[in-house]
């Protein structure tokens, strides 16, 4: 957050027409001619990814259709120099598909084909730009599925969720995109074939698929996914849980994971959440609650009925004010509704809204809520709250209007202190929607000069001439020290001893 001061001035509007018209020219030899946009009119769409408040009109978007293309685009790109940004279906939250101002935008949405699917192995192997759901959707005639759905699953494609490491509201039982994933293949920089991982329950070597898993798209270009599948549960049911208090609340969720219980599905929604996806979903939420907790079991009808009477029987002493339990599947449906609304619902409450991704302990909740309860008036805007509260996953919306750019600054503030309060309480600066360029200056807070340098290091092996997405991710010495100095003279720095700068 906070951008840094801007850079020395970039090439003059010749100088970038006629380097335009270089990578065009050059990257028709590798696509057809319907494959490449670098017309404004055509490329504005490809400007941001889902962070919308910072937006970058790329020099040329292609639209590969093939392996071979693919590879052919990277090794036109490398032999000129260009920097690639891959992108998936653009619903990213951090800002890691924004396009490069000098670079060539690199859409994959054209490789959406279910290559196969194995039932006695359980996987599938797909293309990267496969829906998140559809896998799903093709397993269903297999009584499988795909554990991972983030709340964009809809529309999130897999292999953008390879490269931030996606989770859900269903990862504390059954994990995030690194769990669920055998092998990822693609290409380097250079164009070289690559594969990570395997089939099989171990690969020789180095772990390098979980280095690439998460790495949001510096590393290599991902393809091709074998993802596992797991047996759809005979039975879910959820209960829906309201508190008088957060703190209640907070304490309701270490209370659940303590009594050796792991939900298939654990949420938090403070008061102002549940209030904005009441009035557009109709999930059936408690108006009264200052929170409400989702919590889901899974699995036959006997462990379903012994799991919800002990999570029951924890809540209520944790202090629930009241407890619905669903009855049938459409009602299970109706309760995730309004938490899988939560961002459109927002929307409709908010111009624009800037949504964080932090990870604090789980016995922290009901601080960090009550923390940014203090922040909302020290910066004179809104905060929604919803939390995967069982991984102690943050998802603070910031409501402001992106139109007024001192909106704009204070909440770049306000999510820079969230941030910064997460990593103070022994958490991290994010947890599933990735760094991009949204959190770069916050990286300086979560990570020191010398750990910094060692990310640069795993960049560099992979991608020397640093093509790959560049100036994402992973701050350099020159922006820390920049951002330390802006804290120092706003007096914004509140936790001195984290490491810095």
């Amino acid at each position: 957050m906070i951008t840094a001061p801007s850079s020395p001035a970039g090439p003059t509007p010749a100088e970038r027409a006629a380097r335009q018209s270089e990578v065009v020219q050059a990257l028709g030899q590798a696509v057809p001619a319907h494959a490449l946009l670098w017309h404004t009119e055509d490329t504005t769409p490809y400007e941001c990814d889902g962070l919308t408040a910072y937006r970058q009109r790329p020099l040329v978007v292609c639209l590969p259709e093939t392996y071979d293309e693919v590879q052919a685009v990277l090794q036109v790109c490398h032999r000129l120099q260009v920097p690639v940004v891959a992108r998936g279906a653009g619903t990213g939250l951090s800002g890691g598909a924004m396009p490069h101002a000098m670079g060539v935008t690199m859409s994959l949405a054209k490789f959406n084909r279910i290559l196969s699917i194995n039932p006695e192995s359980r996987t599938a192997v797909v293309q990267c730009g496969v829906r998140n759901l559809a896998i799903s959707e093709a397993a269903a005639p297999y009584n499988l599925y795909y554990a991972p759905d983030p709340s964009s699953q809809i529309a999130c494609t897999i292999g953008g969720n390879v490269a931030e490491n996606s989770g859900g509201v269903h990862c504390l039982k059954y994990g995030l995109t690194v769990h669920n994933v055998l092998k990822v293949k693609g290409f380097t920089v250079e164009g070289e074939p690559v594969e990570f991982g395997s089939e099989a329950l171990d690969a020789p070597g180095y772990d390098l698929l979980a280095a690439v898993i998460g790495s949001e798209g510096m590393l290599a270009v991902t393809t091709e996914v074998t993802v596992k599948l797991i047996p759809k549960p005979q039975l879910a049911r959820c209960i829906m849980a309201s508190f008088d208090d957060v703190r209640k609340a907070g304490d309701a969720v270490a209370a659940v994971i303590a009594a050796g219980i792991i939900p298939a599905g654990l949420e938090m929604m403070d008061k102002p959440m549940t209030a904005a996806v009441e009035d557009f979903v109709h999930a059936g939420y408690d108006l009264t609650a200052e929170a409400i907790l989702l919590c889901e079991s899974d699995g036959t009808p006997e462990e379903v009925e012994e799991e919800i009477g002990r999570m029951s029987e924890v809540l209520r002493a944790a202090g629930a004010t009241a407890i619905s339990v669903s009855q049938d599947e459409a009602e299970r449906l109706r309760f995730w509704s309004g938490r899988k609304n939560a961002f459109p619902a927002s929307g409709r409450i908010s111009p624009d809204y800037m949504c964080m991704d932090s990870t604090i302990p789980r016995k922290r909740l009901a601080d960090i809520l009550i923390a940014i309860g203090e922040m909302e008036q020290k910066y004179g805007l809104r905060c929604a709250n919803v939390f995967h509260a069982g991984d102690g996953n943050l998802h603070p919306l910031i409501l402001f209007d992106a139109n007024d750019a001192d909106q704009l600054h204070r909440c770049e503030l306000f999510g820079a202190e969230i941030l910064e309060t997460s990593v103070a309480m022994g958490g991290t600066v994010t947890g599933e929607h990735g760094v991009g360029v949204e959190k770069l200056n916050s990286m300086c807070v979560q990570f020191s000069a010398e750990e910094n340098a060692q990310m640069f290091g795993l960049k560099h092996a992979f991608d020397p001439a640093g093509l790959l997405n560049p100036g994402k991710v992973i701050p350099t010495l020159n922006r820390c020290a920049e951002y330390g100095k802006m804290l120092v003279r706003g007096g914004q720095i509140k936790h001195p001893d984290l490491p810095r700068f």
